[in-house]
């Protein structure tokens, strides 16, 4: 992984950890997806808690100069989409996690599952 990927990898989950973020995991699709190299999912237990694990990476991202693409879903606060050009972030609550079960859709490849990465591995 280009270490500048990593570094802002490691920050976003960081970022997502200090709103107390569940569940974060982090797959390398480099090569295996044509609109992005690395997608980080995770989940807060209510709207609010969504909402502010998603405001922290923003403003975050903002003052480390990441450049964010687009925000989706931040009013609705069940699945926020940060787009953030090589990195896609999926802020769920626990049902709509469930529901859509991405974190398994991209387990699917094989490459994909040996690049998995949990928060815990990333520091």
């Amino acid at each position: 992984m280009k270490a500048e990927r990593k570094e802002n990898v490691k920050n976003i989950i960081n970022w997502a950890q200090e709103k107390k973020a569940e569940d974060i995991i982090h797959l390398d699709v480099k090569g295996k997806s044509d609109f992005t190299d690395s997608i980080i999912i995770c989940h807060g237990t209510a709207g609010l808690h969504i909402q502010a694990i998603a405001n922290n990476i923003i403003q975050k991202a903002k003052e480390n100069n990441i450049e964010i693409l687009s925000v989706e879903g931040l009013n609705n606060a069940k699945w926020i989409l940060l787009d953030l050009a090589d990195i896609i972030v999926h802020i769920f609550d626990e049902e709509t996690r469930k529901y859509y079960n991405l974190d398994d859709l991209y387990k699917i490849s094989p490459e994909i599952k040996k690049n998995i990465e949990t928060a815990s591995d990333e520091k």
